[in-house]
């Protein structure tokens, strides 16, 4: 993803509210399957991670990445957003 690309997708995600926040126990199954389904809908979701979290949002923001396919766009306190590009029927970004 270059750096213009980028720059849009945060465009775009500003508005955006959080779709899944992640909490106290973390990385959970749930978190990862609704995130997986978020994605499938949207392209771009944002994730907000909660104050009784105790790891880092960077890492949060990789691993889920890594697991769904998707790519980080920016973590910015303790917000995460997350990219990944919609099947040709879904597809609603165009970059």
């Amino acid at each position: 993803m270059t750096s213009k690309q980028r720059a849009y997708l945060k465009g775009l995600a500003m508005n955006l509210t959080p779709v899944q926040y992640v909490g106290k126990s973390s990385l959970t199954d749930e978190n990862l399957r609704n995130v997986e389904e978020a994605l499938a809908a949207r392209e771009l979701i944002k994730l907000g991670i909660q104050k009784n979290c105790d790891d880092d949002p960077y890492l949060i923001a990789d691993a889920v990445a890594e697991r769904t396919g998707a790519s980080v766009v920016q973590v910015i306190g303790r917000k995460i957003v997350l990219y990944r590009e919609g099947k040709d029927d879904k597809k609603r970004i165009q970059l």
